[in-house]
Order: structure tokens, then sequence, then C-alpha cells
């Protein structure tokens, strides 16, 4: 089994925005779609993938962090803060997600 499949456990979180009435929480059903590397074999060429997918995705919260806490400071919006480390967070999951997957597609080891 490969255990970057087990991501896909953090859809369940997706359930609490029913009974909490917080659709916030239906954004982590996409964490289900990490189910489908659970037929990858996990063998050196993934856990290279899966390290330049990590880096990626790493440098742009890295880039993204210092331009969510300018936007918070000058921003009057209230929560401006919690909607730019959620938007952070999303846009690092998504570049993970497009990276593994296109590393993977390409089958490129550079």
């Amino acid at each position: 089994m490969n255990r970057i499949s087990l991501i896909g456990l953090l859809g369940l979180l997706g359930l609490l925005g029913l009974p909490l009435n917080n659709p916030g929480f239906y954004g982590f059903f996409g964490f289900f779609g990490f189910f489908a590397f659970r037929n990858i074999l996990p063998d050196e060429r993934l856990q290279l993938n899966v390290n330049k997918a990590a880096r990626n995705a790493f440098f742009t919260g890295i880039v993204l962090f210092p331009v969510i806490v300018i936007w918070g400071a000058l921003s009057t919006f209230s929560q401006a803060y919690a909607a730019g480390f959620a938007i952070n967070f999303a846009i690092q999951i998504v570049v993970f997600t497009w990276s593994l997957t296109r590393y993977e597609q390409d089958g490129e080891d550079s």
C-alpha cells in the first residue's frame, strides 16, 4: 500500500460541514482524490516526485506568506488573516497535487 494515499482520509473532515452547517469544511472533500495513489507502486521515482512536489508547494507558501501578511496588515477586512492563511493552505495543496500528478504522468526524473 502506498502511504501517500492515506492523505485521502483527511476528506472525512468534509463531513463536519454538515452537522456544523459550515461550508468551509467542504473543501476537505478534495483530499479523497489522494486515494487514487493507492495503486501506484511506492518506488524511488515516486519518492523523488513527492519530494519535488513538496518543494514546489513549500516555495509557493514561502512566496505567498509575506503577501498575505502585508495584505492583512493593510486591509480593513476583519478576517483578512484567516482568509489569507486559508487561501495559502489551499494553494499549497493544489500546487502539491498538481505537481505530483504531472511528475507521475510525465515519468521524468528531472
